[in-house]
């Protein structure tokens, strides 16, 4: 399988700069997504990626095309990729963070972002698979009383990484 380079720089556009000396704009988000089944969450997904300046979305397993919802055309500004093997498109030097619920999962709040990130998220009927969730160097989840569709918990962990990272 192909690698993707990671030598994309970040770029703001002008009216969502960063102020200056707060932001660490070193590094990078890319977003991997295992077997997603509803496309208006993969069309919430790729919405987010672009609102929080992610520069790759992965999409392994995919049971679906043609994302209607994705309303922002992602895919003109953002490689996305299809694959059988998601592990194989993760970016060089990037930390792998599966956000899923078990049991030794960090919580978010209290998770410190790496600054090259690949994080990979599970199908909203499903679960992500052993054989990645074993090769995370970080495995996190979100405190909520119920599970959350999937769009929102990108939203949600893109969210938190701009915030604690002083890029928004």
């Amino acid at each position: 399988m192909a690698r993707v380079s990671t030598m994309m720089d970040m770029r703001f556009l002008p009216d969502a700069a960063p102020t200056p000396g707060r932001c660490d704009a070193r590094g990078f988000a890319s977003i991997g997504l295992y077997a997603p089944k509803s496309k208006d969450n993969v069309g919430g997904v790729l919405r987010a990626a672009k609102i929080f300046g992610s520069k790759l979305v992965v999409v392994a397993k995919s049971r679906l095309r043609n994302e209607a919802s994705n309303v922002m055309q992602t895919h003109r500004h953002i490689p996305v990729l299809e694959t059988d093997d998601l592990l194989a498109c993760r970016p060089w030097h990037s930390q792998l963070v599966v956000v899923e619920c078990v049991p030794g999962a960090q919580e978010l709040h209290t998770f410190t972002h790496p600054t090259s990130a690949f994080y990979v998220f599970g199908p909203e009927d499903g679960s992500v698979p052993n054989h990645i969730t074993e090769k995370a160097q970080h495995v996190i989840r979100l405190r909520a009383w119920h599970c959350l569709n999937l769009a929102a918990t990108v939203n949600v962990v893109l969210h938190d990484r701009v915030s604690k990272r002083g890029l928004g």
